[in-house]
This record gives C-alpha cells, structure tokens and sequence, in this order.
C-alpha cells in the first residue's frame, strides 16, 4: 500500500486502500481461519466487508450490483464490491448529495469514505494479521483515523461494533495504538 494516504482524494484512497485489502486476501489459504476479531474467520473479515455497506448505501437509495457470493468465492466477491464502489467514486454521482437516516446528508464521496474506505483500512488488520502477514497500514493515515475516533469513543463502545480497547505501551506505533483502540490485541497471532 502506498503512503500519504491522508492526502489523496475520496476515490484514490478507496483504490489505495481497497488494493491492500486485496493484496491480503488472495495470500489468504484458509477461509476459516481465526481472525483477531472474537468469533470470525478470514471468510466473516470479507463478508463483513461486502455486506454491511451494501445495506448502508440502500439506506440512502443507492444500490450497489449483486455480485458473488463470499461463501462461493471471497476474493471474487471482494473484487466486484471494489470495483462497484470504485464505479461510485469515479462516477458522476460521488458529487450528490447521500441522505442516510442514521447520518444525515453528505458528499457520497465523503460518505464512502468516513464509513466504508476506513473500515476497509481497520479490517486490513484483521485479515493481514490473520494469515499471518505485516499489513503495511500507512502510519499517517492510522494516526489520522485513531485521533478521529478518540474524540467518538464514548458513541463507538456504545454502538457494539468496538470491543474494549486493548492497552498498548506508551511508545506504541499508530497502527499499534489504532488496533488497540478498535478492541484488537496487538500480539495476537495466528494458530500454527
């Protein structure tokens, strides 16, 4: 992944980041291996991915194309979904205003980008560190999201979607202190 993620537009960090995620998920050989999220394997990381932000975006009367099923085939599945939200932020439309019930109204470009393309980012972890690999997050941008999301806290723990945060050292990197932010020990590993 490259870096200066911070900086680049709504579309070229979705590409940036997407690709990533990608990256990881070809080197993924078992789709039922544990992952540092309690309770999913590497299958639930990309599920988790390509089904949620389908339903956010049909909140707001934006409809994303069926594509394949992950329980099929993962990587193909991740394929269509990037490749669909990337037709969004190159399309005509990433200019227009979103209207999602729980959100409010915004840019579809900034709306894919606060809630998908960073979400994307925080599960790179996930499936990076599940199969064993260095996830190689632009620290900037870990920095960026962290700072972000310290000011929510107290919003995020209550939505469910965050465990506790994981305490990390002092002098921990900001992909280290974002993982344990997000409730995700630093020093899990895989099994075997």
């Amino acid at each position: 992944m490259s870096r200066g993620l911070a900086e680049l537009s709504a579309s070229d960090r979705h590409r940036d980041v997407a690709a990533g995620f990608a990256e990881h998920v070809a080197a993924v050989k078992d789709w039922d291996a544990p992952t540092p999220v309690d309770g999913w394997v590497t299958r639930d990381v990309v599920a988790h991915l390509v089904d949620w932000f389908a339903a956010f975006l049909a909140a707001g009367d934006v409809e994303l194309p069926a594509g394949p099923q992950v329980a099929d085939d993962p990587a193909a599945a991740w394929d269509a979904r990037r490749a669909a939200v990337q037709r969004l932020l190159d399309g005509p439309d990433a200019e227009a205003t979103f209207t999602h019930p729980m959100v409010g109204e915004l840019r579809l470009a900034d709306a894919i980008d606060r809630f998908y393309t960073t979400d994307i980012f925080l599960h790179t972890w996930d499936l990076a560190t599940a199969a064993g690999r260095d996830p190689q997050l632009d620290t900037d941008f870990a920095a960026q999201v962290y700072s972000g999301m310290q000011g929510i806290e107290d919003m995020l723990r209550s939505s469910g979607q965050y465990g506790p945060a994981v305490p990390v050292p002092a002098d921990a990197d900001p992909v280290t202190r974002l993982a344990g932010f997000i409730g995700r020990d630093p020093a899990w590993r895989p099994i075997g």
